[in-house]
C-alpha cells in the first residue's frame, strides 16, 4: 500500500511546478477538500484502533434504609476490561484492512481535488479559445463586408444575378450570429469558473502541458492506484470474515474498591481486590458460509476491476495520443496554409499596387491570413485540452 501511494507524489513533469496550479481553487472550495481529508485520517485512526475495547470506569453510591436504626451507605469503584487478545489473525486483517481503506480513500479525495482543478484549468483552456474564436469570427465579418460590397458593385454593374449578393449578405448575418453566441458562451464559462475558483482569470497564467509519457501515466495513475487499494480492503475484509467465525481469545479483569457492607461483613472478605480470567469463543452461525463466500465474491470482483481499469488506462493514453496526432496534422496543415495565403497577399497586394488588383482583395487576403493564425493557436489550445485529460489524472503533474 505504500509503495502505491509514493508512486503518486514521485510523478515530475517537466513543464510544471507540482503546486502551481494548486491555488487556483477557491478558499472555501481548498477548505472542504482539507475537510474530507482530515474526516479520512480520523475516520480510519478509529477504524484502526477499533479492535481495542475500552476501559470500563465506574463509581457507584447506594443507601440502604434496611436498619430501622440508621441509613446504610456504601460506595464503589470500579476499573474493568474485557479485550480480545486472539482472533484467528482477525486483529492484524483488521489493521491492514483500515490502512487500505484510509489509502483508497485518500487516492478517492484526491482525483476528486485534481479533477476539479482540471476543470478550472479547462475552463481557462476554454475561454481563451473562445476568444481566439471571436478574433477569427471579427476577421471573417470583415471579409463578409468586403464580398457583400464587391458582390453589390458587380450587381450595379451587372455581372452577377442578385443571388449571389444575397449568399454573401446571409454569410455575413450567420456569422454575425455565431459572434453573437460566443458572447453567451463565454458568459457560461466565467460562470462556472467563478463556482469554481474566486481568482481572476485574466490573471491567470496557462500551464504550457506535454504528453506524459506511457510508463509515468500508468504507473501513477490515481484511478489505479485506488482501485488497487480497494482491492487490498476487499482482501483484507475477506480474511476478517473468515477469521470472524474462528476461535478467538479475550482476557478480562476488573479492580474493585468498595465500601464494606455491614450485611457481609465478615474476617477474610476484602474491599480491595482484583477479578480476571479468560474467555474462548467461537461462534456458530448458519450464515457464516455465506458470508464468507460474499466477502470472497466482492475480494474477486475488486481484483477484476484492477484489471479493467489499467484496460481502460491503455485505451485512454492511446485515444489522447491519436488525438494529438490528428490535432498536429490540422497543425501542420494550417501552416501550409499560412505560407500559402502570405505568398497570395503579397501577390495580390503587388497586384493592387499595379491596379490590376483593389484595396478590397488586398484586404480579403490579408484577413484569411490572419485567420489561419489564429487557427493554428486554436489547434494549440485543443491540444492542451485533450493533455489535461491525462495530467488530471496523475498526482503532482498540475
Amino acid at each position: 500500500m505504500k509503495r502505491l501511494l509514493v508512486l503518486c507524489s514521485l510523478l515530475l513533469t517537466s513543464v510544471l511546478h507540482a503546486d502551481e496550479l494548486s491555488d487556483i481553487l477557491s478558499d472555501n472550495k481548498n477548505i472542504l477538500f482539507d475537510y474530507e481529508f482530515r474526516s479520512n485520517t480520523a475516520q480510519s485512526d478509529m477504524l484502526e484502533n477499533s479492535w481495542i475495547n475500552p476501559i470500563m470506569l465506574q463509581y457507584s453510591k447506594s443507601f440502604s434504609e434496611q436498619f430501622t436504626d440508621r441509613t446504610v451507605k456504601t460506595g464503589s469503584f470500579s476499573v474493568g476490561i474485557d479485550q480480545p487478545i486472539f482472533r484467528s489473525g482477525g486483529i492484524y486483517f483488521a489493521i491492514k484492512y483500515a490502512q487500505a481503506l484510509r489509502g483508497a480513500n485518500e487516492a478517492e479525495i484526491q482525483l476528486k481535488k485534481r479533477e476539479t482543478i482540471g476543470n478550472a484549468v479547462q475552463l481557462l483552456f476554454e475561454m481563451k479559445k473562445l476568444k481566439l474564436e471571436q478574433k477569427k469570427l471579427s476577421l471573417l465579418i470583415k471579409n463578409d463586408k468586403l464580398d457583400i460590397r464587391q458582390k453589390r458593385e458587380s450587381y450595379n454593374a451587372g455581372l452577377i444575378d442578385s443571388s449571389f449578393l444575397d449568399q454573401a449578405i446571409l454569410k455575413a448575418n450567420q456569422d454575425e450570429t455565431k459572434k453573437l453566441e460566443t458572447e453567451i458562451s463565454l458568459m457560461k464559462l466565467k460562470q462556472s469558473f467563478a463556482l469554481l475558483s474566486d481568482k481572476d482569470p485574466k490573471k491567470l497564467k496557462l500551464p504550457k502541458l506535454k504528453l506524459i509519457s506511457e510508463k509515468k501515466y500508468k504507473g501513477a495513475n490515481l484511478e489505479l492506484v485506488r482501485d488497487r487499494l480497494r482491492a487490498k480492503e476487499k482482501a483484507y475484509n475477506a480474511k476478517m470474515t473468515w477469521a470472524k467465525y474462528m476461535p478467538s481469545v479475550s482476557l478480562q479483569g476488573r479492580y474493585t474498591d468498595a465500601d464494606p457492607n455491614p450485611l457481609f461483613d465478615r474476617p477474610g472478605l476484602e474491599e480491595k481486590y482484583w477479578t480476571y480470567g479468560f474467555t474462548i469463543s467461537m461462534p456458530l452461525n448458519i450464515n457464516m458460509f455465506s458470508d464468507i463466500e460474499a466477502a470472497k465474491v466482492a475480494h474477486l470482483k475488486a481484483e477484476t476491476e484492477v484489471i479493467e481499469r489499467k484496460h481502460t488506462i491503455d485505451e485512454e493514453y492511446k485515444l489522447i495520443r491519436n488525438k494529438l496526432k490528428i490535432i498536429n496534422k490540422k497543425i501542420a496543415l494550417a501552416k501550409k496554409d499560412e505560407k500559402l495565403y502570405s505568398r497570395l497577399y503579397r501577390t495580390t497586394r503587388n497586384l493592387a499596387r499595379a491596379g490590376e488588383k483593389t484595396s478590397l482583395d488586398t484586404a480579403m487576403m490579408y484577413n484569411s491570413l490572419q485567420v489561419r493564425k489564429l487557427d493554428q493557436k486554436i489547434y494549440y489550445l485543443d491540444k492542451q485540452i485533450e493533455l489535461l485529460g491525462l495530467y488530471t489524472k496523475v498526482e503532482n503533474a498540475i
